[in-house]
């Protein structure tokens, strides 16, 4: 055996494997994989495709000798979930490349979600900045910090659609749009992996959830989702496909189950469609724990079903649960167990450590010169600033309000999170430290003039009715030309396990507005928030509102930037905001009805006591100057199904401050063999425009943008009249129609 082991090892060559080549690996590679599992016994095989959490005391406990050194020893484990630090990964890859048998790499995995020491805004806020290029640049920052730090792959990104904001991990996604979802994956996929994963500083990336985890029922985390199979692969899927279009090298299950299956278990998901429809050739991993949780889904009565049936359906890596070591060995061994299911498994999981290249450096994260000088770079921290000001979305300026004066006489600067310097970074925050970053009150104050006295009350806590006491903070409201008021939530309430029935402001907040907008003086509310709220009285009543959510390390200068004219706001919402909570589920794209509503009919699909329409809707934001649309056109009034079709409008900065449009290409197919919604995206183009300059933007359409899945659940465009409308947002825009023959 040692004489194949140093054959084996002495066949590992370098090769240059960009991320799309993942799909189609060089056929040397395969073969070195095949030689390896003709060498491999049941236990380092299983050992392959098991994740662990480090179990040892850094301090007081050298991996060597631990428990789970001697098991990486013994070729049982694969990947470490959460272990950081370029020495601490060094010292267990150490014992994995030199002291086992065969000598396989670790992956070690960690999720950073929005950056890893420089915290850039939460995705829901960044897909605002409708900038894929922007995305892709934080992502790749991310990545050469987090490989610095001893990683080399993230649980990320999350590509999951969400149209209920109560559910906390839609802070972790782009939205509710299965287009604008796509095109936030692959750019996220771009930037972790970068133009070759065998680069020092490519992060292997990891598509999560699959699939539908975003429609979890009630808004609740974790829970089951019953949709039917065209919506799955109308709205779903869609972002997914584009990450493993995009090369990314691995995707993660969902938590939930699916019309009584959970994707745990899914052989639909992760064998037929993921492998034999979409030719996926990276690997699964499990959620934390999900294998065993089959158990709880009443699925599976033991431990051991539970890894039966996960790996038989494509699940190649267990995370945490070590079902597939401590259970199926002996499965295996009593021939209970499809050992071609467990080759193929631990052939997937090679063939990424080939891809990203561990096999001929297996210590390229593990340089400990490397994490100093690239942490908080100053040029990271200035993309972090871009990123926050690009992602802040300008929901209400009344009479013109903002931007701010910087000379103003007195300002009050308000609420519980104005001077909070560690909130702002939201949940998954990386490996953020607290004093790197400026809270909006200290912000605020660089900005005003040296004569301009700044008052600050926070008047009540987040959450709770402990420490409300209004009194001065309105005294302060009162002595002000302006009161910005910062409210919204902690970090801990959007995220996992952070899903909130009532998503109005959180404890005494609203109260403490109310009491402000009382002395009469201007409000300028900001929100901090990781998910859509419901602020229909404050929308009324204040008179301006800047959403801008949990922004990360630049969050306090990027407000601050937006207040006084520094930025003009771009940014538009990715995602619907409802005005009560029984509206949710409540999205832009939804269906018409056979009763669609009329206001003169009551018998028409329509609330007694609120509007139908959303507060604030999908694709929405104000900013300090004014867009006119005018001139649509098409190419052609009709075209074949081999044919293109040139869209074009002009937009004109009719204002008189230079700003950036989000300019928004949506179409509606008007009859078709199974019922369409009432607007798709197509397409989107930022573009800068000086005051009083036009611009012609245009778009292509192609007969497989207009593709949906039919009556016989075939994806494909069917012919007919369709119509295009583009504007600034969902709601608004220029319309005209053409025919596809």
């Amino acid at each position: 055996m040692n004489k194949e082991v140093l054959i084996f090892s002495a066949m590992l060559l370098p090769w240059l494997v960009s991320a799309q080549q993942l799909r189609s690996l060089s056929p040397d590679i395969e073969r070195r994989i095949d030689s390896l599992l003709q060498i491999m016994t049941i236990e380092e095989k299983l050992g392959q495709l098991n994740q662990v959490g480090p179990r040892w005391n850094s301090e007081t406990e050298e991996p060597e000798r631990s428990y789970q050194g001697d098991l990486v020893r013994r070729g049982r484990i694969g990947s470490f979930l959460y272990l950081v630090g370029a020495e601490a990964t060094r010292k267990v890859q150490r014992i994995a490349v030199e002291e086992s048998r065969l000598k396989i790499p670790l992956l070690f995995g960690h999720d950073v979600i929005h950056g890893f020491k420089t915290t850039f805004p939460i995705p829901l806020a960044l897909s605002c900045s409708w900038n894929p290029e922007l995305v892709e640049s934080t992502a790749r920052v991310a990545a050469v910090e987090a490989t610095a730090g001893g990683i080399n792959w993230t649980f990320a990104p999350m590509v999951d659609i969400a149209r209920d904001p109560r559910w906390g991990r839609i802070a972790e996604g782009a939205g509710e749009d299965p287009y604008l979802g796509s095109v936030m994956a692959e750019a996220q996929v771009r930037g972790f992996q970068g133009t070759d994963l065998r680069q020092r500083d490519a992060l292997l990336a990891c598509a999560k959830h699959f699939a539908v985890y975003g429609g979890a029922e009630s808004g609740r985390d974790y829970n089951t989702v019953d949709f039917s199979e065209r919506t799955i692969r109308d709205v779903y899927l869609p972002p997914f496909k584009a990450a493993v279009e995009a090369g990314v090298g691995t995707l993660m299950s969902a938590f939930n189950e699916i019309g009584g299956v959970p994707s745990t278990g899914s052989k639909w998901l992760m064998t037929d469609v993921l492998r034999e429809e979409w030719k996926f050739n990276g690997f699964v991993v499990s959620d934390y724990a999900a294998v065993e949780q089959l158990m709880n889904h009443g699925v599976a009565s033991s431990r051991e079903e539970a890894g039966v049936l996960a790996l038989n359906a494509g699940m190649d890596m267990d995370m945490v649960d070590t079902i597939y070591t401590n259970e199926l060995i002996a499965t295996a061994k009593a021939g209970k167990l499809n050992i071609k299911a467990v080759d193929e498994s631990v052939r997937r999981v090679l063939r990424v450590k080939f891809a990203i290249g561990l096999f001929d450096d297996p210590y390229r994260n593990c340089d400990t010169t490397i994490a100093a000088p690239v942490f908080m770079k100053k040029e990271h921290h200035a993309l972090a600033r871009r990123a926050a000001q690009e992602s802040i979305v300008l929901l209400k300026n009344e009479k013109g309000i903002l931007p701010l004066a910087k000379k103003l006489k007195t300002i009050a600067v308000l609420g519980p999170l104005a001077d909070n310097r560690i909130e702002w970074c939201g949940p998954w925050a990386g490996r953020v430290e607290e004093g790197n970053f400026t809270s909006v009150l200290d912000a605020v104050r660089s900005k005003v003039e040296s004569g301009t006295e700044v008052l600050f009350d926070k008047g009540c806590e987040v959450i709770g009715d402990s420490g409300y006491n209004p009194s001065l903070a309105v005294g302060f409201a009162k002595q002000s030309q302006v009161a910005v008021v910062v409210v919204g939530e902690n970090a801990n309430m959007s995220g996992e396990a952070a899903s909130r029935s009532n998503i109005d402001l959180p404890g005494k907040q609203k109260d403490l507005v109310k009491a402000i907008c009382e002395t009469g003086t201007p409000v300028v509310l900001v929100l901090m928030n990781g998910r859509p709220l419901t602020i229909a009285w404050e929308a009324e009543h204040v008179a301006a509102i800047v959403e801008a959510w949990f922004l990360g390390v630049g969050s306090g200068n990027a407000v601050a930037d937006v207040l006084f004219g520094d930025s003009n706001p771009s940014g538009k919402l990715s995602v619907t905001f409802p005005r009560i909570i029984g509206q949710i589920p409540i999205y832009y794209n939804h269906k018409n009805t056979g009763r669609p509503i009329r206001e003169a009919d009551k018998f028409t699909s329509k609330y007694l006591d609120v509007s139908n329409t959303p507060l604030y809707p999908f694709g929405f934001g104000l900013s300090y100057t004014t867009f006119e649309y005018s001139n649509l056109r098409l190419s052609s009034p009709e075209i074949s199904m081999n044919q293109e079709l040139m869209v074009r409008v002009d937009v004109t900065n009719t204002g008189k401050r230079d700003g950036d449009e989000i300019v928004q290409l949506y179409v509606r197919d008007n009859v078709g063999s199974v019922t369409r919604p009432v607007r798709e995206l197509k397409g989107f183009e930022k573009t800068g425009l000086k005051a009083g300059e036009k611009k012609t933007v245009g778009f292509t359409l192609r007969p497989e943008d207009l593709a949906f899945h039919n009556i016989e659940m075939k994806q494909a465009a069917e012919p007919g009249k369709f119509t295009v409308y583009v504007g600034g947002s969902s709601v608004d825009g220029l319309e005209t129609e053409f025919e596809l023959k």
